[in-house]
Order: C-alpha cells, then sequence, then structure tokens
C-alpha cells in the first residue's frame, strides 16, 4: 500500500506509536510518516482528524502532558477551537499514534486497534 492511501501521525520516542508503525510494516503498508512533533499539523488538519475520528476534540488532548500542565489548561473549561489552538501550540497534546485511511482514522492505542484499518483495507483489495 503506497504513503497516500496511509498516514501515520507517528512520535518516534513513543512506544504505542512505534509498535503501531511495526504493525503497519508488518503487513506490508508503507505509511506516509509524518512526525507530528517536528511537523504540526494546523488547525484544519486536526479538524479534519476529529471529523475523521468522530471524536471530539477534547478526545485528542493528552492532558497529563508537561505542556498541558504548564500551561494550565482546564480541558473542561475550553472550547473545540480553543483545544485545537492549544494542540497547534503545543503538539505534545495530540494523542498518539493517529493513523488515516481515507475517510477514517484510529488512535493506535492500543496499537493493535489499527488492524481496523489494515483489515478493511485489504478487504478492498
Amino acid at each position: 500500500m503506497t504513503s497516500q492511501e496511509l498516514t501515520i501521525y507517528h512520535n518516534p520516542s513513543c512506544s504505542k506509536s512505534r509498535e503501531t508503525l511495526q504493525i503497519l510494516e508488518y503487513h506490508k503498508f508503507l505509511p506516509r510518516i509524518i512526525e507530528y512533533l517536528d511537523t504540526p499539523p494546523s488547525a484544519l488538519e486536526i479538524s479534519e482528524i476529529v471529523k475523521k475520528l468522530g471524536l471530539a476534540p477534547i478526545d485528542l488532548l493528552r492532558t497529563t502532558e508537561k505542556a498541558y500542565i504548564d500551561a494550565k489548561y482546564q480541558a473542561d473549561l475550553m472550547t473545540d477551537q480553543e483545544i485545537i489552538e492549544a494542540i497547534v501550540k503545543h503538539p505534545s497534546l495530540l494523542q498518539r499514534p493517529i493513523v488515516i485511511c481515507g475517510n477514517k482514522a484510529i488512535i493506535g492505542r492500543p496499537p493493535a486497534t489499527v488492524m481496523d484499518i489494515i483489515s478493511t483495507k485489504l478487504a478492498q483489495t
């Protein structure tokens, strides 16, 4: 599978992200890898990810990260747009890994959840 068909928002320092990427590669998928700490997604990209996940922006927020605590964010008091802007400002707040295939996305926690996308793609071939 080519990189245009599959994308992973990846953090090589994260064991879950590495494991998810390994599962994809084991199944011969060659995803486009976006190391989002080096190449942060825009607000528009995060909004698109949220739609593909079928979740609310708050579900992408890592509230235990130092950046979240240092900024004194209070997710339950933030609007969706404020959460997206916080993630743009501090990409470490983005849940990881996120795998996108077409109009579908998953958060690879646990990494085995990526099998849903793999089985969908294999069924289409």
